[in-house]
């Protein structure tokens, strides 16, 4: 585990060297893409260990453990715009216009991440414990909110012409993929003490039981404990980690100026904003496509260790798998910002999103066999880099096409990112219920050894035909993309006189 996070570690560096000559703007672009560590890694302790923390060690109800995790990423999902125009409207400051958000949201998330792993001791009734929580979660995402979208937006600001801007993206794509190793790695050290602590509760349980009819707390409570002081230690490192992340893309990125253009600027109101992008062709396409090709592998991921426990009998192997999977995506990254350098984004999406089909056929086809799942994870974790990159690298190209259709516009770069973002969200909304409503439309029973074959066939049917279908038709909207790399060299030229 120790050496594909090394591994990792070593692919960005020789991506760093290998891309750029130039030390400055490498520095910059490094510095840049370390700012993607503190959303990433708090967003990947939430989806694994939040809703295990709340109904273990916070012993709540699985009802209101259910309600705070779907109105706190609802709350997250409405605000990207929200803050995204906030931002838009700002003003120039000795900072940069971007940087004060930055600045103002990192201690305030810290302390409230903080607080999301906290549990507040004494005679907290059950009511008072929900409203901690989902007003801890709820600030935390609004912060996150704050801190995400102007950091998105600052790949516009950093000089140097689209190549230099797509290098950018490649750098943060690649500590993305590193951070979510990182995370993946810590989480699961302290699901490894969950599960060790949950297991010693369960036998004192039933020892108590044989030899005297007693409550279950009294034997629970120590081990509820221990576990507490795991997460919470996992929490205070990532809450270091943000900070310093933080302060180093504050210190080594310096944000850029937009270019001026003629006349007075016009700033549309909030619904015009909307209504403006929604009817850019271009993004629509873009967000049309990218928002399929989501939830195809959300949906295929999402069931991915299910899959293993209950068609392949692979459940055991499962973390191994993951980790191949992402070690080759963080590989991948570097690589396919080459290939895109070389014939282009949109034959770089084809290319690489098709791979993930052959893979998820062939891993449906062929259960219970740990080598070819391993094999498979390697072409799954190329697809996914393409995934994570493509998106971010096309959507620049999208907002300079924007400002050279209307020059009179400024200051939207935060609304497409904030939208974009939004969209994402709700494809991994939809994939997350489309999955839960079919598993219990079978009869999927949480906690049972064994299952039916309508569970075994619907499991088959989630991650590989229903995935392969939306990639499909994602692939269509993508064909009616509009932007290629001759007309990105015009945006470039129509854009740099009035820069």
């Amino acid at each position: 585990m120790v050496f594909f996070f090394y591994l990792t570690i070593l692919t960005i560096l020789l991506h760093v060297f290998w891309i750029d000559t130039l030390k400055k703007r490498k520095r910059r672009k490094v510095c840049y893409a370390v700012g993607e560590v503190p959303y990433q890694i708090t967003t990947a302790a939430l989806n694994v260990s939040l809703q295990i923390f709340l109904l273990d060690v916070v012993q709540m109800e699985a009802s209101y453990v259910s309600m705070i995790l779907f109105v706190s990423r609802a709350w997250d999902a409405v605000t990207d715009p929200l803050v995204g125009y906030l931002v838009s409207c700002s003003n120039w400051t000795p900072v940069g216009k971007l940087t004060p958000w930055l600045i103002l949201s990192t201690p305030f998330g810290v302390l409230f991440y903080l607080l999301l792993w906290f549990v507040p001791q004494g005679s907290t009734s059950q009511g008072l414990s929900v409203l901690w929580f989902l007003t801890a979660a709820c600030l935390f995402e609004t912060l996150m909110s704050c801190y995400n979208v102007p950091y998105l937006s600052l790949g516009m600001f950093l000089g140097g012409d689209h190549t230099d801007r797509d290098s950018a993206t490649a750098y943060r794509m690649s500590v993305k993929m590193a951070a979510t190793l990182l995370a993946s790695v810590m989480q699961g050290q302290v699901i490894a003490v969950y599960n060790t602590e949950k297991q010693e509760s369960c036998e004192h349980l039933g020892q108590a039981h044989e030899t005297v009819a007693q409550s279950t707390s009294s034997p629970q409570t120590a081990p509820l404990q221990k576990t507490q002081k795991a997460f919470l230690t996992s929490a205070l490192i990532m809450g270091a980690l943000f900070f310093i992340c933080s302060l180093i893309l504050f210190l080594g990125v310096k944000e850029q100026r937009a270019p001026l253009c003629s006349g007075d600027p016009v700033r549309p109101s909030y619904l015009a904003s909307l209504k403006m992008l929604m009817r850019h062709i271009p993004f629509q396409r873009l967000v049309l496509g990218f928002v399929f090709t989501a939830l195809a592998f959300q949906m295929s991921l999402g069931n991915f260790a299910l899959f293993c426990s209950h068609v392949a009998e692979l459940g055991a192997q499962f973390q191994h798998l993951l980790l191949v999977l992402l070690v080759s995506a963080s590989v991948a990254v570097p690589l396919w910002q080459t290939v895109l350098l070389r014939i282009g984004k949109k034959a770089t999406a084809y290319i690489g999103l098709s791979l993930f089909i052959p893979a998820v056929i062939i891993v449906a086809c062929v259960p219970s066999n740990l080598p070819v799942f391993m094999i498979m994870c390697v072409p799954m974790g190329f697809s996914v880099a393409t995934m994570f990159l493509l998106p971010w690298s096309m959507l620049p190209d999208v907002v300079d096409d924007f400002a050279a259709r209307h020059p009179s516009c400024r200051d939207l770069e935060p609304m497409f990112f904030s939208c974009y973002a939004f969209c994402s969200k709700l494809a991994g909304g939809l994939s997350v219920g489309i999955s839960t409503m079919t598993l219990q439309f079978v009869g999927y029973r949480a906690g049972a050894c064994n299952h039916g074959d309508g569970v075994v066939t619907a499991l088959i049917v989630l991650f590989s035909p229903v995935p392969i279908a939306l990639l499909l038709i994602g692939l269509v909207f993508f064909r009616s993309y509009p932007i290629n790399e001759r007309r990105c060299l015009q945006h470039q030229e129509q854009l740099t006189p009035i820069q």
